[in-house]
């Protein structure tokens, strides 16, 4: 049981007061609530029956179950707008998601008790349960017990202490790739970079917001990871998950842009499309609605030089779309190869859950939705073959980073270091030439000691069922009823262990890449101890070293947030003679 809550609140639409928080109950009067109100009920969602809302306050990560129900209650206009939420005790990974189950619950409670005792406001005894739950999970120890450290992926997602029913959001990380699409790439950039990352969506929000929590866990590992070796940066906390932000988060806005941590947010106010000084990567989401079928766009804030700069107006700031670089090819055709292998792909039943503004579509519309996307899809793959074709005639195979497995089908990959091929096989056990990673190096293989584990490539799975539990074979039985349950429930844990081994991949993968990337980086700035107020210049020949486009201004700007996060107040200067250019095109030198 988790006992990590700081605050618990109800927070409702007033027909002259606007959003209010008319309940709450805290753990310390010194915590802060004031305008958690607009951030439970954020504007447009009075569209939706419900929804699910994270949100951060102060440094504390929440959640909130949103609930439209029909009312009487005059100047309501029918309905009434109301989300119980809870505040988050600070910790290295704390885990809203564990709450949602148990806030959706109490929301049903909540007006069914109402609508039994025909009141449209809730009396004090309305609030007991929700009163009882917070008491029963109030922080108790600054600590939490160790609850809320960092252990490792394997040992989040499939160790003694993993959340129940699948509920972690990144584990909805193939989902999100499938729906990026070589985008992701340009996503996974920013945060490494550590830059401001805005996405903007329609109600409902819940995919926006898990994305969110998604996106950090691209590079979580190396930013948590201040024990090793490794090159280390400015920052020692993963990338702020901010969640949905409202309007009246502009001053937190600007102060969390000053702190150089990053952070990832999303709103549905659409006047943030005009503010693009407020971050540095907008995502889209309303443009991969089944009205457009087509994937969210991507766009990049830049600063523009002024001819007459004038005091009052301040710097200027444009939108202009920003698509992956070529230098993304071989990494993106490694992460479409996981996908790939994963049966599930994107037809299964959890895949929904991503994919905002699609459900309750017919089957004939669905398939027209296919058709445009398997469109969009194929100019897609033009340009990766052409990409790989181009960098393919820079250099031969690398030995550092990523693979995309065996085979001339595959030419130009590159193999990871230390690893097995990441195939479905290698991670289930198939190949037996896999190894377990030591601790430290990536994924952690670490086995459970009160509870077996199965041993696979890189990592361990523990074989379980639908709801988390440890699946055993039952002996056959002549009940038709029995064997169709044992056959869901082998069909589900199927599943489950599949999406659990697709993530666990995923994620090793990006962290490999990463760990190559800034492993290059080192060999490129000068010793620790000269680092500071030094300046580099780097040739195309080093670029390419990096496994990024010289040609790229994209690659380079990127190289740029590199340096600043982790080159230790090393001045970067990129170089582009004549000879080096020329080198590159025809090979010489290289």
């Amino acid at each position: 049981m988790m006992n990590d809550l700081v605050s618990i609140f109800h927070a409702s639409f007033h027909p002259t007061k606007g959003n209010v928080i008319d309940w709450s109950v805290k753990a310390s009067e010194d915590l802060n609530i004031d305008n958690l109100e607009f951030s439970a009920l954020p504007s447009g969602l009075h569209l939706v029956e419900q929804d699910t809302i994270y949100f951060s306050k102060d440094g504390h990560q929440g959640v909130c179950a949103f609930r439209r129900v029909k009312s009487t209650e005059e100047g309501h206009r029918g309905f009434r707008l109301s989300s119980l939420g809870v505040l988050l005790a600070k910790s290295t990974r704390p885990k809203p998601w564990r709450h949602v189950p148990a806030l959706k619950e109490l929301m049903t409670m909540l007006y069914a008790r109402m609508e039994l005792t025909d009141t449209l406001q809730p009396s004090d005894a309305d609030w007991l349960p929700s009163r009882s739950y917070f008491e029963e999970h109030k922080l108790n120890s600054a600590d939490l017990g160790g609850a809320g450290d960092w252990t490792g992926w394997s040992h989040e997602l499939d160790g003694e202490n993993r959340d129940p029913s699948n509920i972690n959001p990144t584990l909805h990380l193939p989902h999100l790739l499938r729906i990026l699409g070589p985008s992701t790439l340009t996503l996974y950039k920013h945060v490494i970079g550590r830059k401001r990352i805005l996405i903007y969506t329609l109600p409902p929000v819940e995919a926006a917001c898990i994305l969110c929590h998604v996106a950090a866990d691209l590079c979580y590992e190396q930013q948590v990871d201040t024990n090793s070796n490794r090159l280390p940066g400015k920052s020692k906390e993963g990338i702020n998950v901010l969640g949905m932000i409202t309007l009246s988060d502009v001053d937190r806005l600007q102060a969390e842009s000053r702190s150089g941590r990053g952070w990832i947010g999303c709103t549905t106010d659409a006047i943030f499309l005009e503010r693009p000084s407020y971050y540095d990567l907008l995502i889209d989401l309303t443009t991969s609605t089944p009205n457009k079928v087509t994937r969210p766009t991507f766009y990049s804030s830049r600063l523009i030089a002024s001819l007459q700069p004038s005091p009052s107006r301040g710097p200027t700031y444009l939108l202009s779309t920003i698509r992956f670089a070529w230098s993304d090819v071989k990494l993106w055709n490694e992460l479409d190869r996981i996908l790939q292998l994963d049966s599930s792909n994107c037809h299964s039943s959890n895949s929904s859950c991503c994919t905002p503004g699609f459900s309750g579509i017919s089957d004939q519309k669905s398939k027209l939705i296919t058709t445009w996307t398997d469109v969009w899809r194929v100019y897609e793959d033009v340009c990766l073959v052409c990409a790989g074709l181009w960098i393919g005639s820079w250099r031969g195979n690398s030995l550092q980073s990523y693979s995309t497995s065996n085979g001339a089908e595959n030419w130009g990959s590159v193999k990871l270091e230390g690893d097995d091929d990441l195939t479905l096989n290698s991670i289930s056990g198939i190949d037996e030439g896999g190894q377990i990673r030591s601790l430290g190096a990536g994924i952690e293989g670490r086995p459970s000691s009160s509870s077996p584990m199965r041993e696979t490539g890189g990592m361990f799975i523990r074989p379980r069922n639908a709801a988390g539990s440890k699946y055993t074979p039952q002996s056959s039985s002549t009940d038709a009823d029995v064997d169709h349950a044992e056959f869901s429930t082998l069909e589900d844990s199927v599943h489950d262990d599949m999406q659990l081994r697709t993530t666990l991949a995923l994620l090793q993968t990006f962290h490999a890449h990463t760990l190559f990337r800034l492993s290059t980086l080192e060999s490129l700035l000068p010793p620790p101890n000269e680092r500071s107020n030094k300046t580099i210049s780097l040739v195309p020949k080093d670029i390419l070293a990096l496994e990024l486009g010289p040609f790229s201004s994209v690659d380079e700007k990127y190289l740029e947030w590199l340096v600043l996060e982790y080159g230790g107040g090393t001045t970067l200067v990129v170089k582009r003679g004549w000879k080096d250019l020329f080198g590159i095109v025809f090979g010489y030198g290289y």
